[in-house]
């Protein structure tokens, strides 16, 4: 079987390209480190994605190591990237368990960013490790929502509350509040809308849906994850503010992570938002969507044979 590490390297093949790659012919043509190679660096660093913030940091502890450790090998330059890249993302952060069951997951983000499909991943898994799941159909406005998670739903062995479409996301909520409690659930994950063209009433809807669940349950929701669509590259940033503000995002799920050359975003969201990034999806079979480990990712994207 192929291991997740391998995946994720594959997956990081078009970022390697127009980031790694450079940086290493960057290296090469420069026989000493002056100001021109970080300016060229953090050309390559912004145009892959990395933000304007993160950029900045990583060079000034590049730059900060150069002058303490009176390096000169322009080669040294890429090992330090690396050394201060895995700084920059931390630690792993993994998916908040309440201590007494249910644990609320809520999953917000505008549509087509795979939200869905990433909830029925997360069901596949938590029912892969024996736990009692329930998807609550919050997304009562996009055509075919409740379908896609009926079908998560079979597929999984998990139960579902669904109303009508149209009908009023709180409501569902609490219909799925009051059914997990009374079936002994371990994890309830709901699904919200995401039409971003309607972005106040969006908002409201979602902080409605977060108060509606903090007044069932007191200390939830546990965990709200926010999906980013990896590809979008800066507008996934975007995105992110504004339901920061909205709901109090504590997590990123990263989407369509093997379709991308803007894997560089992961730096961005984690130093601009401080918001740590928990899963990452490199494909569409339920088990490609998995903890994120930074230190993991950087030796991916650097094409290392294995990670320790």
């Amino acid at each position: 079987m192929v291991s997740f590490f391998s995946k994720l390297k594959e997956s990081l093949v078009k970022t390697r390209q127009g980031f790694i790659e450079k940086v290493s012919q960057l290296v090469a043509v420069h026989s000493k480190i002056d100001e021109e190679l970080f300016e060229e660096l953090e050309e390559v660093l912004i145009q892959a994605d990395v933000g304007i913030a993160a950029t900045q940091r990583l060079l000034e502890e590049i730059r900060k190591s150069v002058r303490q450790k009176k390096i000169s090998e322009p080669g040294e330059v890429k090992t330090l990237l690396r050394e201060k890249m895995v700084e920059l993302l931390g630690d792993p952060v993994p998916v908040r368990w309440s201590d007494t069951p249910p644990t609320v997951i809520l999953v917000v983000g505008v549509n087509g960013v795979g939200k869905t499909t990433t909830i029925g991943k997360l069901a596949h898994r938590f029912r892969q490790e024996g736990k009692k799941v329930l998807l609550a159909a919050a997304d009562t406005f996009r055509a075919g929502a409740i379908e896609q998670l009926e079908i998560w739903s079979a597929r999984t062995g998990s139960d579902i509350v669904k109303h009508q479409p149209g009908s009023d996301p709180a409501a569902i909520v609490f219909d799925a509040l009051q059914a997990a409690r009374r079936r002994g659930t371990d994890v309830v994950i709901i699904d919200t809308a995401g039409r971003l063209h309607t972005k106040v009433n969006l908002m409201e809807e979602l902080r409605k849906i977060k108060r509606v669940v903090g007044r069932e349950l007191p200390g939830a929701p546990h965990e709200v994850l926010l999906v980013v669509d990896a590809t979008t590259g800066q507008n996934a940033l975007r995105q992110a503010e504004l339901f920061k503000d909205a709901t109090d995002v504590t997590g990123i799920a990263l989407t369509k992570l093997d379709g991308t050359a803007k894997g560089g975003i992961v730096l961005a969201i984690k130093e601009e938002l401080g918001i740590p990034v928990k899963l990452v999806g490199i494909g569409e079979k339920s088990e490609d969507l998995k903890d994120f480990n930074g230190s993991e990712f950087v030796a991916a994207l650097f094409g290392e044979d294995r990670w320790e």
